[in-house]
């Protein structure tokens, strides 16, 4: 054996006694690639690489994003700390005060520091699966135990089941639209599960394209959480800008359990850009829903191919006749990337986010061709 590589190997098994050891054992959460990686994978042009797996917006930042960028000169000075101004500006767009407010490196980073302040080691989080797999990921990293409860047939919340498993556990995590099923979640069941006194983490990612909310809640419900990013409705994922509105008193206490410098300063003037340009960037979130429902549509001529009914900028879509792993792989070797998930109720599946209009016949083509095929 190379003594370089056994000397290597040796040094890691010695690190590796050091680690947490619950951490060894634990899956990672999978991102998507970008669109570089993906296009040197096939060897094709990047220009020739449709990416519907990640949910982002296809129309992109707001023009003001790019001039306030460019227009900046201090960006060897550390960012505000307390993202004063744009938590301001996000009060003014969400009608809640900006002590509500807490501003994260993306909706992620909230998502890592709510189990790192909640959760001691043993501590429980109640899920509703299949969901955004970061929630159980952060509740794992910081010892916490996760209680996976399996969705109705239809993906809506097993209410009942959840409730006996919210028994004793200090978070619940629930995302309304879900992903990736597009489901919103009721007031009625919010409330249900507000009652059980854990805290409830109400990640509304997807919230602007389905005009559902329940931010306004927040500050009468001292156990109640929203989280929402700029990455799907205002173009900014590769920003990496998100915030959440809490009740006070844990607002004050995740700010103080935050890195000061959380947020770069390119992010924050990409959030006061894009609040400044919430005009034109509704009318693109009009866009992404009118051919949602005009690709659910087509989706559902084809035969072989169900629809998930979505209020999200993706659609879950059920294959029926072929092997949805096959189908997802098929599709990349033609450049065209969607998700698939290796999960109960899911296998069946693949996830399409919604782009242009010209993006959605290319993979309808693709399908009408794999489904006629077999």
């Amino acid at each position: 054996m190379d003594t370089t590589r056994a000397s290597g190997e040796a040094a890691q098994k010695g690190v590796a006694r050091l680690v947490r050891p619950e951490l060894l054992a634990l899956l990672g959460y999978e991102p998507i690639e970008p669109v570089d990686v993906l296009a040197e994978e096939l060897g094709i042009p990047p220009d020739q690489v449709l990416k519907l797996d990640g949910n982002e917006n296809p129309y992109g930042a707001s023009p003001r994003v790019k001039d306030a960028l460019a227009g900046f000169d201090l960006y060897h000075i550390y960012p505000d700390p307390e993202q004063r101004r744009v938590r301001e500006a996000l009060a003014d767009y969400v009608g809640v005060g900006a002590e509500h407010i807490v501003v994260g490196s993306g909706s992620d980073e909230l998502l890592e520091l709510i189990p790192r302040l909640f959760l001691s080691p043993g501590d429980t989080a109640a899920i509703p699966v299949p969901t955004f797999g970061v929630y159980s990921f952060a509740t794992q990293v910081w010892g916490g135990r996760v209680v996976e409860v399996l969705r109705r047939q239809d993906f809506g919340l097993d209410l009942p089941a959840l409730r006996e498993a919210s028994k004793g556990a200090k978070l619940i995590f629930l995302a309304s639209p879900n992903n990736p099923t597009g489901n919103p979640v009721s007031g009625e069941e919010l409330e249900a599960l507000l009652s059980t006194g854990a805290l409830v983490v109400v990640d509304e990612a997807y919230a602007e394209f389905c005009d559902c909310s329940f931010v306004e809640l927040v500050p009468r419900r001292e156990n109640l959480a929203v989280l929402r990013t700029f990455s799907k409705w205002a173009g900014l994922a590769g920003l990496r800008a998100g915030y959440g509105i809490f009740p006070a008193a844990v607002a004050e206490l995740l700010r103080k359990v935050k890195m000061p410098y959380n947020v770069s300063v390119a992010a924050q003037l990409a959030m006061l850009a894009s609040l400044e340009d919430i005009a034109l960037l509704r009318e693109r979130v009009g866009l992404i829903v009118r051919e949602r429902e005009r690709l659910s549509g087509a989706l559902a001529a084809i035969p072989g191919l169900r629809p998930i009914p979505s209020e999200a900028n993706f659609i879950l879509c059920r294959i029926e006749t072929l092997d949805a792993r096959d189908v997802w792989q098929r599709l990349r070797r033609q450049g065209i990337f969607v998700r698939y998930f290796d999960e109960p109720m899911v296998r069946d599946c693949i996830r399409i986010s919604v782009g242009r209009p010209e993006d959605s016949q290319r993979v309808l083509a693709a399908l009408r061709e794999i489904c006629l095929a077999g």
